[in-house]
């Protein structure tokens, strides 16, 4: 899992995030549902330009909202500036300046959960880092391709100050 080639760069950048509002299309899933995140994204798909107040072509799938029971919110979204005209049918989150540690991802979206199991499971405990209370999200460039994997994926986990 260390090879760059496949799945996760080994060693993340560290950011400061800035403030986000994404909108977009959520569900509530668990890790025994997260198949069904590629069928949310086909929903969202087509509103991607069509967001009152988006900004920009980069989307985002931001995991939140977790219940303490092992369910989360994820939500398949863009940026947007305003929420005065969001239809409701949109579900929308803040997501604060955090500092974080930034993967980038590898390969086909079907190696996603071999590169969060890296993240989790080897390179957190490893790093001596806490991960922080706060949104976890995917940063899709603008120009990536779900078919075909080409373009950037960035996976954003937040980290609790040193």
């Amino acid at each position: 899992m260390d090879d760059p080639k496949k799945g996760v760069v080994a060693e993340p950048r560290l950011e400061k995030g800035h403030f986000l509002l994404i909108a977009g299309l959520g569900e509530r899933f668990t890790q025994e549902t997260t198949e069904g995140i590629p069928a949310l994204w086909d929903k969202f798909i087509p509103h991607i330009g069509k967001v009152p107040g988006q900004m920009g072509d980069v989307t985002y799938g931001i995991c939140c909202n977790p219940d303490g029971k092992g369910s989360f919110e994820y939500i398949a979204g863009v940026e947007i500036s305003r929420l005065d005209d969001l239809p409701e049918q949109y579900r929308w989150i803040e997501v604060q300046p955090q500092h974080y540690a930034v993967f980038e991802h590898k390969g086909s979206l079907g190696d996603l959960p071999r590169t969060f199991q890296y993240i989790w499971k080897t390179w957190l405990p490893a790093s001596g880092r806490e991960a922080a209370d706060a949104p976890e999200f995917e940063r899709y460039s603008a120009d990536f391709n779900p078919q075909t994997g080409e373009g950037v994926l960035e996976i954003w986990l937040p980290l609790k100050a040193e």
